[in-house]
């Protein structure tokens, strides 16, 4: 495993989220319990280049070094995460209780499942609790695991952009940690609450309670499949149906928003929609919303039954597409629980300087899409001096 420690200091390291559509970089500052922004930048990626790796990594390159040039970034120490698809996420139940035991068993598995090699690859996990398998108690865990070259390549990435890494996250973990110092009443540690990231390729569900992270899922369902399906109901490009999107959350008592790319929304990108092809595309919306759901609603079936006697209170919506007023209306009503659209920089000072950060389009304030990399920024901190096992272990996946 890979894993640094990091002393808590008043300036944290920059949290850098590379998604599959864009780069998000924000560096915190800690003073008396108090949170402040002291810089953040943006870099939208051109879909043109993902199809090819090495573009792909040229221009994160690029823009990582032009981030900082332009930016007000402290230091170059950098917490990152690893790609959905390049981390193995899944549940399972243990008998043993001594950590080597633990380990031992988790590599067998991982080996087994992955094809990862125990010896070389990077295999961690939580304790997400106590659970009764018959008549018997186990630990159930979750196992987070990723071959060795995947490491290598990713340090490789971020030492080529001048930057030091200290350490190397996944996305539940950060997702959970950003808002989980939020959660601190007491009666916040009695509820389970999902925190939901719906990105451009994948839905991240993590369940916490407790002030630990209790359940994670990873759906290959997030916003390149609700264009994608607007497209094929239009017969139409996928650009094309994303700026359709856009015209669709747009209101007209709001006509100054601003677009994905963080420029004023053009005249044509304000043009009303005709009846038609409003209703096509919120069919089609409806269709891959109502699929997560269903999947959504498995992940509360497992965690239920699992642990027995805890229920949902209410869930915590981020991502680029929270937003997107039909999928809300969807999960609202195919879920049956409250969910509120998440706030990640609430209660945080900003800077009076303008800062580099491009809201884009219907983002009223929120900017909900940031909170992969706050928790990044946050890796390490825990606010208290006696930390649980298990807060340990969310703060050293890799």
């Amino acid at each position: 495993m890979i894993s640094w420690n990091i002393r808590s200091r008043s300036v944290r390291p920059i949290g850098l989220d590379i998604g599959h559509n864009s780069i998000k970089m924000i560096q915190l500052a800690i003073n008396e319990g108090r949170f402040a922004v002291i810089a953040a930048d943006e870099t939208r990626i051109d879909a043109d280049i993902n199809g090819n790796s090495e573009e792909r990594e040229g221009f994160i390159i690029s823009s990582v070094k032009q981030m900082l040039a332009e930016g007000k970034f402290h230091g170059r120490n950098v917490v990152s995460c690893l790609p959905n698809e390049r981390v193995k996420i899944t549940s399972l139940r243990l008998s043993e209780t001594e950590p080597p035991q633990i380990e031992q068993s988790l590599k067998r598995e991982a080996a087994h499942r992955f094809r990862l090699d125990p010896d070389r690859d990077a295999i961690n996990y939580i304790i997400a609790g106590s659970v009764m398998h018959g008549d018997e108690v186990k630990n159930e865990l979750i196992l987070f695991a990723t071959d060795d070259e995947t490491i290598k390549s990713h340090i490789a990435m971020l030492e080529a952009a001048q930057l030091r890494p200290v350490a190397i996250d996944v996305i539940p973990c950060a997702l959970f940690r950003c808002f989980e110092r939020s959660l601190r009443r007491q009666e916040d540690k009695e509820q389970t609450v999902i925190f939901l990231d719906i990105g451009s390729s994948f839905t991240t569900v993590v369940f916490g309670r407790g002030g630990e992270i209790c359940f994670v899922k990873q759906i290959a369902v997030g916003g390149n499949r609700f264009n994608r399906e607007i497209a094929a109901r239009l017969g139409i490009g996928i650009d094309e149906a994303k700026i359709l999107r856009g015209r669709l959350r747009m209101t007209e008592n709001q006509p100054e928003r601003q677009t994905s790319s963080g420029e004023q929304a053009s005249a044509a990108d304000k043009q009303q929609l005709d009846a038609s092809t409003q209703r096509a595309m919120v069919n089609a919306i409806t269709t891959v919303a109502e699929e997560l759901a269903r999947e959504i609603s498995l992940c509360f079936r497992y965690y239920t039954v699992t642990f027995r006697g805890k229920r949902v209170e209410r869930l915590v919506f981020s991502g680029g597409e929270a937003y997107e007023n039909v999928l809300l209306d969807v999960l609202r009503q195919q879920l049956k629980i409250e969910i509120d659209v998440a706030q990640p920089l609430k209660g945080f000072d900003l800077p009076s300087e303008k800062m580099s950060i491009n809201l884009g389009s219907n983002k009223q304030g929120l900017l909900c899409e940031w909170a992969v990399a706050v928790g990044l920024s946050l890796k390490g901190f825990s606010g208290t001096t006696n930390e649980s096992a298990a807060h340990k272990m969310q703060e050293n996946v890799f």
